[in-house]
């Protein structure tokens, strides 16, 4: 299981994170991303990997 945090001071919603998730982890509420679907994270990091503004972590819990 995995423990997905949105910096909501840093992420722009440009939604990269929306759009690479295999899962559907992500989507966008009032412009920012919002994990509304934490449960189903398989911690790949793409979202990670993919947010320029460093605003998400994925943690291993």
């Amino acid at each position: 299981m995995f423990k997905v945090t949105v910096d909501k001071d840093k992420c722009v919603g440009d939604a990269e994170c929306v759009d690479v998730c295999p899962v559907d982890v992500y989507e966008l509420v009032d412009g920012k991303a919002e994990p509304v679907n934490e449960d189903e994270c398989l911690g790949c990091e793409s979202c990670v990997e993919v947010c320029e503004q460093g605003a998400i972590t994925v943690e291993e819990v």
